[in-house]
């Protein structure tokens, strides 16, 4: 089989690719006289009626001066298989805990569980599960009364009695320690200062 030519037709107007052909009446449509269709203005040129018809459909074609400019769709990056990169986040800075500063004292439950363990312990010398432990303290202390939890109570009120004061001794001895701190800093800040008016 021998391959036939092909011929190549572009179905943009012969004018100019910037310059737009409308019909008179604006639209991007001529209505053929001879077949009585609608036919796109640019491809007149490609439309089977006679010679004549196409001349006449040419000639009542209109030239716009210039073609607005087709706004160009942007495109959105393709999304790369690869993990953004976080963005830095800002430290939080932890304070220092003071080894100094006083523990707060532990809930009426924690005395109990204290005591509770040292029961449990002599009870079930060859039990290791802190788990069951914990939950036969805790259903333990709430099957317990008012009256019988009130021993643990009054302990955790002498504890915080006991916690609160150290606290204000505490931060009596930080206030000093600051005042303190705050001579010495002031004291190196003009050493400094006289070490750079030296130089």
């Amino acid at each position: 089989m021998a391959s036939q030519t092909r011929k190549r037709v572009d179905a943009v107007d012969s004018r100019s690719a910037s310059v737009l052909v409308r019909a008179k009446d604006g639209s991007a449509f001529a209505r053929c006289d001879e077949c009585k269709k609608n036919v796109p203005v640019a491809l007149i040129d490609m439309h089977n009626c006679s010679l004549e018809a196409k001349i006449k459909m040419n000639l009542d074609a209109q030239v716009v001066d210039q073609a607005a400019e087709p706004k160009k769709q942007e495109r959105k990056k393709p999304k790369s298989k690869e993990p953004k990169a976080k963005k830095a986040k800002v430290e939080k800075v932890k304070k220092v805990k003071d080894p100094n500063k006083p523990k707060r004292p532990s809930t009426a439950f924690f005395v109990f569980l204290d005591e509770f363990r040292k029961t449990f312990k002599e009870a079930n010398p060859d039990s290791k599960d802190v788990k069951r432990v914990g939950k036969e303290a805790g259903e333990k202390w709430r099957s317990m009364t008012d009256e019988d939890k009130k021993p643990y109570l009054d302990k955790v009120a002498e504890l915080k009695a006991e916690y609160e004061k150290a606290m204000e001794s505490y931060k009596a001895g930080e206030v000093e320690a600051n005042e303190a701190g705050s001579d010495k800093e002031t004291a190196t800040k003009e050493v400094e200062e006289e070490l750079t008016d030296e130089e």
